[in-house]
């Protein structure tokens, strides 16, 4: 079933070419995850250009700069006081590792750095995912609000389970592949946003079950 709706979503909307961001650049998928905390991506592309137009938009700028002018900068992704303390200790954890995580690895050493970058300040289990899949094209699957929401209306399963469980439950029904797992993710991200709403089902919603 998890299978079959990918094929169906990616019938319907196409390949997505994600992450959402201007550059492809790794630190600024790395910075957009973190900013993308409990805030909108339009707000998040706001926070990005300010940090580019102010000379942060590399990890070694932005652990140099003055506390206040990084707050301002980001502060269209709100909760902006954290997030500048994330931002800081995520440039350090970034320029320490980042040659090390770019290179393919075993599952269980893949589990291994998924823990280390889980022990950084500000960065919980969908920040770290999104890390790995999409700055670093690791084999891990993103689950967030809209994963739970399509799961529970299309997929028949617990959409409360816990993250690393529903987890477990996409990645054993699909091959341990970057691009299908990216796909499907920013596949599910467009049909939550477009058709399966939060208070009702679209006309795609029907094609899928």
């Amino acid at each position: 079933m998890i299978l079959q709706a990918y094929r169906i979503l990616f019938d319907l909307y196409g390949e997505q070419r994600w992450w959402p961001c201007k550059s492809g650049r790794r630190w600024e998928i790395v910075a957009g995850a973190v900013l993308t905390q409990n805030c909108a991506w339009r707000n998040v592309e706001k926070a990005l250009e300010n940090l580019t137009s102010a000379g942060l938009d590399t990890p070694e700028n932005v652990l140099r700069a003055e506390p206040e002018t990084l707050r301002d900068a980001i502060r269209p992704a709100g909760f902006f006081q954290q997030k500048s303390v994330y931002l800081k200790e995520t440039a350090g954890f970034f320029l320490e590792n980042e040659k090390e995580y770019s290179r393919q690895t075993s599952e269980n050493e893949l589990y291994n750095r998924r823990k280390k970058l889980l022990s950084v300040k500000g960065i919980g289990r969908e920040t770290a995912d999104s890390i790995l899949l999409y700055a670093f094209q690791q084999p891990v699957f993103v689950i967030d609000a809209y994963t739970r929401r399509m799961a529970g209306r299309h997929l028949k399963l617990d959409e409360t389970l816990p993250y690393d469980k529903l987890q477990a439950v996409f990645m054993s029904a699909l091959p341990r592949d970057v691009r299908i797992y990216n796909e499907y993710h920013a596949l599910i991200v467009r049909l939550c946003k477009e058709s399966c709403l939060k208070q009702r089902c679209g006309t795609v919603c029907h094609e899928i079950g």
